[in-house]
């Protein structure tokens, strides 16, 4: 918008304010239908009809020059219906890919299982319990209407958020299409060092998340709060709910959320470490909010999480390897966090850079523009 582009933004549920022109994508009633259409089927996508429907009509209303996807699983819209239409227009499509949703059968993360059958061939699908959860086996039919939907579509252009997803998407249904890696960026004018120097005998850990679970390596925290004492070392924990507040160990600090970026921010630029000890990311932005605060990151060795840490700003670590994690902490705090901060800070400003991140995607837009 700053560049003089309007800018809408179609949605499915949970939106803050914008000062983009919104549009809702169908309601409450529309959001558990299509829920539970996908649980007794195993189609997940295609249901919320009508709503996709209104939506193509406002597209048509709008005449977007550019059409950018992000997410578009979780139950609000039917992309059959979005694509039948995408591919029957020359409206450049642009697709952010957040997990690997968009070229399987049916997971947004394989790893776990380390099934790689989207390569050839979705079917028996052993995620079908997981998110998108289903009861029946539908994995081959939606593979098949996937890549029947994407060969239809010429002007489409996969941004993958991190190199690791970009190896993946080479080898999939969505190979033949222009592949560009954009990583995600932060805001760096929000999320900076603070300016207060004090001293602390322990060493103050941070994890966040929006959602804890196993496989964001919650009860990696309870395990590690074993391997110290609490005068040496401090846990908080933001992103729990009040039931995993209430079930914390003694010794870890929960919080539900934040009231704004700011007060994030400061979280993070008081803590010593940040710990990412998720087993199934793509990209974590909280990595990038760590290092603009000045903090060091440990990542385990997950998705496209450790492509933001390197030697001088942080630790990669082995999945699980809490011994692994405690050196890693000792090592910062024996050097102390300062050793760090100016490395950290540097490398967000240097890539991760929300505004230079954004300037990648006008001129991707702009590219596809000049060749219309």
């Amino acid at each position: 918008m700053k560049q003089g582009w309007e800018s809408y933004i179609a949605y499915g549920r949970n939106t803050d304010k914008s000062a983009s022109r919104l549009i809702k994508i169908g309601n409450i009633f529309g959001l558990a239908t299509h829920l539970l259409y996908s649980r007794l089927t195993g189609r997940h996508g295609l249901a919320s009809v009508y709503a996709t429907k209104k939506l193509v009509k406002q597209i048509k209303t709008i005449q977007p020059d550019i059409i950018h996807l992000h997410n578009i699983h979780g139950y609000y819209i039917n992309y059959k219906i979005l694509f039948e239409y995408l591919n029957s227009t020359d409206i450049p499509l642009v697709w952010t890919l957040h997990d690997c949703w968009s070229f399987t059968g049916h997971c947004a993360h394989f790893i776990h299982q380390q099934c790689y059958k989207w390569k050839e061939q979705c079917m028996e699908c052993p995620y079908r319990r997981v998110y998108p959860k289903a009861y029946i086996d539908s994995s081959k039919r939606e593979y098949d209407l996937k890549k029947f939907l994407y060969a239809n579509n010429r002007n489409m252009h996969i941004v993958p958020v991190s190199h690791w997803l970009l190896d993946f998407v080479t080898h999939s249904i969505l190979q033949d299409k222009h592949l560009q890696v954009i990583h995600n960026g932060v805001d760096i004018a929000t999320y900076k060092p603070n300016d207060i120097s004090e001293n602390h005998p322990e060493i103050r850990v941070l994890g966040v998340a929006s959602q804890w679970t196993k496989s964001k390596g919650l009860y990696d925290f309870y395990d590690l709060r074993k391997r110290f004492d609490e005068k040496e070392l401090t846990i908080t924990l933001v992103g729990l709910t009040k039931q995993q507040i209430a079930e914390l160990p003694k010794g870890i600090k929960g919080i539900q959320r934040t009231n704004s970026m700011g007060e994030l921010a400061a979280l993070y630029a008081d803590a010593d470490v940040f710990i990412n000890p998720t087993y199934a990311d793509t990209f974590p932005t909280t990595n990038l909010e760590a290092l603009a605060c000045g903090t060091p990151v440990i990542t385990y060795r997950t998705g496209g999480s450790p492509e933001a840490v390197t030697p001088e700003t942080g630790f990669v670590v082995e999945q699980g390897d809490l011994d692994g994690v405690v050196q890693a902490i000792e090592e910062i705090g024996k050097y102390g966090k300062e050793h760090y901060s100016a490395a950290c800070r540097k490398r967000a400003e240097e890539h991760f850079d929300k505004d230079k991140c954004f300037q990648k995607y006008i001129d991707l837009y702009e590219e596809i523009l000049s060749k219309k």
